[in-house]
């Protein structure tokens, strides 16, 4: 028996009577990379609890997963006991009325509530309260910078980080000493911007009455940034998770990335294993704070064996020793403030240089605020996309771009 799992068994044995009393029970659970990975990691240690219940996962590409769940809630069939959805997807499917309600008995996950970041619960609930997810990782957002090209440009953490008009300065000088993009893409400023000084129950794109909210002084300050970036050259038009993405990370092409904490692991994995102490990570430009992905569980209200599907869900959520677990095992940043709060966070990534890092994302994680979710909110993100396109690619006057995505947003969604 692994060490960890001791303090498992008392926590959630009592949670699992029922389950164990009962014949072999199978959970159907469906994922995708590298949520998948958390999932292979708490089989073993969930069985070594409960012998009774077997944990068939089917895992399909992030995109395939999201369709094909999509589809499933729409027909009622192929549904899993346990799916996982993506931040991008919980509002459409918190819509959906496919899904059980967690706040409500037998389930009654409002309980929880206090015991994981601040901004989860919110996302996983319906403008009608309804929450059909439980958190299990989240993505603070951080600045990702390449400390030996910022040298040999002679700029400073300070200067990226002061604001946003100083890290656009910074990535000319560095343009200049190195031939090296400041970032992959300047829509990468727009997304972070239009998230910045939003409130608690505020959304990105809508009010709470469902009305566009596009064509505003946030979204002109984050065009403006944009197009300001795009005008200096130091973006390379580049969309993240593309090829040249991942080959200019390799041939120390693109020197900044801000993404979620777990793009360090990435980073070390996959993107660029040679630069190896040569990445840091530092907090947004300009005071920002958000949060990239994040990862919800929820029960199809036509799945089989909700009561089973439920313990595992609990297992994954609130237990430290498993949310642990999975953050050594694949970054997966944990929702669990208890697990926060764990030595874990002390240690220092050697991949940064040494730095202790996950100290950083914590504070993030704090500072992130509990915005509301809206179904139609991968909508609004296409029109505003194609609108800011059209102001980097064709010069759109940034007036007219954001009253043209008002008015498409407006018809596209009419309640």
């Amino acid at each position: 028996m692994r060490p960890f799992l001791k303090p498992v068994i008392g926590a959630v044995a009592a949670g699992l009577s029922a389950v164990a009393m009962a014949q072999t029970v199978t959970i159907n659970v469906a994922s995708f990379p590298d949520l998948d990975r958390g999932i292979k990691l708490a089989i073993p240690l969930y069985k070594k609890i409960n012998p009774n219940v077997e944990i068939k996962l089917t895992s399909l590409a992030y995109g395939d997963h999201h369709t094909a769940m999509t589809t499933a809630l729409a027909t009622g069939a192929n549904l899993p006991d346990v799916m996982a959805v993506d931040m991008g997807f919980i509002g459409k499917f918190a819509e959906s009325g496919g899904m059980e309600d967690l706040a409500k008995p037998p389930y009654n996950a409002l309980q929880f509530r206090d015991k994981v970041a601040r901004f989860t619960y919110p996302l996983a609930m319906s403008g009608q309260g309804v929450m059909v997810g439980m958190p299990v990782d989240i993505g603070p957002g951080a600045l990702f910078y390449r400390k030996d090209l910022l040298d040999k440009a002679g700029v400073s953490e300070a200067e990226l980080t002061k604001s946003w008009e100083s890290y656009i300065e910074a990535g000319k000088k560095l343009k200049t000493a190195t031939g090296a993009w400041l970032l992959a893409s300047a829509v990468d400023i727009k997304d972070i911007y239009i998230r910045s000084d939003l409130k608690d129950g505020e959304g990105i794109y809508f009010d709470k009455s469902g009305k566009p909210t596009i064509d505003n002084a946030r979204f002109r300050k984050a065009f403006e940034l944009a197009k300001a970036a795009r005008d200096a050259g130091i973006d390379g038009k580049i969309g993240a998770w593309s090829n040249e993405w991942s080959e200019g990370f390799k041939r120390d092409k693109i020197a900044s990335q801000m993404m979620g904490a777990w793009l360090a692991g990435h980073l070390n994995n996959w993107l660029a294993p040679e630069s190896k102490g040569k990445w840091r990570s530092a907090q947004l430009p300009g005071g920002a704070f958000g949060s990239w992905g994040g990862s919800f569980y929820g029960i199809p209200k036509k799945a089989q064996n909700k009561a089973a599907a439920w313990d595992f869900i609990k297992f994954l959520t609130t237990t430290k020793e498993m949310q642990i677990e999975a953050f050594r095992g694949y970054d997966a940043f944990p929702s669990l403030i208890e697990a926060q709060n764990d030595a874990f966070i002390d240690q220092p990534i050697e991949y940064l240089g040494g730095q202790k890092a996950r100290q950083q994302w914590k504070l993030a994680a704090s500072r992130i605020p509990a915005m509301a979710v809206d179904k139609f909110d991968p909508v609004a993100t296409e029109v505003v996309n194609a609108e800011l396109e059209n102001v980097l690619e064709k010069n759109k006057d940034i007036k007219a771009a954001l009253a043209d995505a008002q008015a498409a947003v407006a018809k596209r969604v009419r309640r």
